[in-house]
Formats: C-alpha cells, structure tokens, sequence
C-alpha cells in the first residue's frame, strides 16, 4: 500500500486472511479451509508467494531512497551525491632487502610475515654497493589484513642466494575493505551538508570524502585579531588519517579566495599558473575512549551479544569494530556523551539493565560524560571494550 506516509507492504497472515475472506465469499461460510483441506493449503501456498512478491515491491521503493537502499542500490544512489563508495584497497610499505651488492631484485619478490600475510615487490630495484636497497612492496590480499607492524616483515617467500634478509622498518598502510552500507551513508549525510564550494562545511566535507581520513573539522577565525591564536581571517582545519600533501591541496582547491588556511602541518601547492601556495593544517589529537560495562541480560540475549554490544559502542563512538570496519562515530570536537551511549546499548536486545564506565587512560573510569577538545576527535576499539555478562 503506497500513501502519504510512504510504502507499507501486506504481510502474510494478511494476505491469508483476505484470500480466506473472499474464499467464503465465492463458495459460502461453510468452506474447508483449515490446514489440511486442499483449498485450505492452496490458499496458504499463493499467500506465501504473494507475499514475497509484496516484500520484493517493498525493497524496490526503499532502493530508491538512500537512507534504506542497499549494496549495488545504494552505489547507484551515491554520485547524486558527489561520492562514491571506498572499494578494498590493497596495503603498501617499503622493505628493505640485504644481499649481493650490484644484484637486480625483480618486481614480484614475496616476502611475508611469520602469521603468513604475504607481500610482493612492485618494482626492480638494484642493492647498491653495501649490498642494500629499499623496495616498494604491496599485499597479496586485500583488506587491512595486510597493515602490519614495523618488523614484522622479514620471511622471504620464494628464496634466492643473492638476497640474504629482508625487513620492513616502517608499517604498512593503506589496507582497508570494502565500505560498508553504514559508513558510505554517514560520508554521504556530511558531503550533503558541504555541497558547493568556499565554505566551512564543504572543506570538511572534501576532506572527508578522502578515504584514509577518519574525522576532520574546520575552524575560522573571522575577527581583525588572533582569536586561540589563530591568525586573523584564517581557517584551521584538523584532521585525522590522510596523506599530508593530498590533505593540503584539498583544503587549498576548496577554500575562499584571500582566506589563509592555518595550521602546525604546513605543504607547498602549486595553484594553475604555477605560483606556491603555503597550506597549513594541524594533526587531530586522538583520545582513547575505554569502557566497563556490566549487563543484566534476559533470555532474548543473543549469543553474539557481547559483541553487538561492542559494536554498538564502536558505531557511536568511532573506530574499528571486531568485523574490521571503521566507524566514523562522533565528529571532531564532540563529547562522549554518557546517556546517549547508554541508550544504544538498551537496542541490543536482550539488555534488561546495565552499568557503564567510561576512561581516557584506561585507569580511572568515571560515569559520567567524556570532554573532548575543538582539535581532539574521540576515537575507540573492541580492544578497548570490557563486557561483564550477569543473568
């Protein structure tokens, strides 16, 4: 049924109760249509058919509309939008390889970790004369599976005599999955609010849209003098994940004409004609948010409640639950707020009653709200989670 108030399919049991309706109707009140009568079964049969054709037209509706479409529907949906969803990426990093001095190592030496992540190199690079070298390398499989320690690369996969070690020094980036429905919804609520150009919102909104940076906000100082001492007529944006370079040409190509973008991170760009431009920027502080919670459960406590729980908590608040995803959570400059946290655990079903604690530092934990700072971006994980099951 289509009206004012939307779509609103019809469910079985009544599509049931009409078809036994018009069944006496047709052949008298009298009629057999119990369980075990033929007409009875025929009915109960093309009620059920028809009422999956009902949910099919009720998922066509909602297919149109962001907030309720999903997978392909939703990707269709996004450009309307300026975005598109952030597909798996593959890690990458640098290792350096010890061996003969003068030997070419080709593209497609693996390396892996002991835990067996495997790595390839995408690049022939020749140890020089100290019989070193540092060479590109990337996963094999997709997904932040391969984001890895500094150290933890030193097997060498398809051995070769005249390369002896191998050693990553600085972590691997950049590894990440597929966004999911929830993630590319809420990047798409905040690239809505900063449509068009010169604004405060559309340079977080860009810079948002970038997929290694978890939270940002911008910040202006519109007065003749320094206000927190940020610069007269000057933006700050801060900003946590992504690519210093790729940050500050963002904020340059989107920022007003006149308005210097202020920050500790400072880049050169270059606009059209070829002129540098200083693009200032300062790195978000994240702060650690630890929670304690004791839950009274009732029998519709589901086996997997421990961990809705904390992925509940990692939704609200922000960061990576235990599937992987990242969660964007509260904006920059937010503060934990203590009762709306505890209304979304009382979703998770089963959830009779609670008892919550909240730490910054993982030591003193307090029941109340969480400060956080204009330039801090509260940020949590599974890890982070302690859940105490009472019957």
């Amino acid at each position: 049924m289509l009206d004012e108030k939307g779509y609103r399919r019809k469910t079985y049991d009544e599509i049931l109760d009409e078809m036994q309706s018009r069944a006496r109707e047709l052949f008298g009140e009298k009629i057999n249509l119990s369980k075990t009568s033929p007409v009875g079964l025929f009915i109960m049969l093309i009620a059920w058919f028809l009422s999956l054709v009902w949910k099919d037209n009720e998922d066509v509706y909602h297919s149109a509309h962001p907030n309720q479409a999903t997978g392909v529907n939703l990707d269709r949906l996004l450009p309307y939008s300026g975005i598109t969803r952030n597909l798996a990426q593959f890690a990458e990093g640098e290792v350096t390889l010890t061996g003969t001095a003068g030997y070419t190592v080709e593209q497609g030496f693996q390396v892996s970790t002991p835990s067996d992540v495997f790595f390839e190199t995408v690049q022939d690079i020749t140890l020089d004369d100290l019989g070193t070298g540092i060479a590109r390398i990337r996963a094999l499989e997709v997904g932040r599976v391969g984001n890895v320690a500094a150290g933890e690369i030193n097997t060498i996969v398809n051995p070769d005599a005249n390369v002896e070690a191998v050693i990553n020094e600085e972590p691997t980036t950049k590894g990440r999955e597929k966004e999911t429905d929830l993630e590319v919804r809420q990047r798409r609520d905040i690239s809505i609010e900063g449509l068009g150009a010169a604004t405060v919102p559309s340079i977080r909104a860009r810079l948002l849209e970038m997929p290694d940076i978890r939270a940002a906000t911008v910040i202006e100082n519109y007065e003749n003098e320094i206000v927190n001492g940020q610069p007269p007529h000057s933006i700050q944006a801060f900003v946590l994940g992504g690519d210093d370079q790729v940050i500050a040409e963002t904020i340059f190509n989107t920022k007003a004409g006149g308005i210097r973008p202020y920050g500790e991170t400072t880049r050169q760009v270059l606009d059209e004609s070829g002129q540098s431009h200083t693009v200032g920027f300062t790195r978000a502080v994240e702060i650690p948010i630890y929670s304690r919670i004791t839950i009274a459960k009732s029998a519709a406590f589901p086996s997997d409640g421990a961990d809705r729980i904390r992925r509940t908590i990692v939704q609200f608040i922000g960061g990576e639950d235990n599937s992987g995803a990242l969660y964007s959570g509260l904006n920059m400059g937010d503060d934990v707020i203590y009762s709306r946290l505890i209304a979304k655990v009382f979703q998770v079903e089963g959830v009779e009653d609670l008892t919550l604690e909240l730490s910054k530092d993982n030591t003193t934990y307090v029941q109340s709200n969480i400060a956080v700072g204009p330039e801090e971006v509260a940020q949590t994980d599974v890890d982070y989670i302690e859940v105490t099951l009472n019957v």
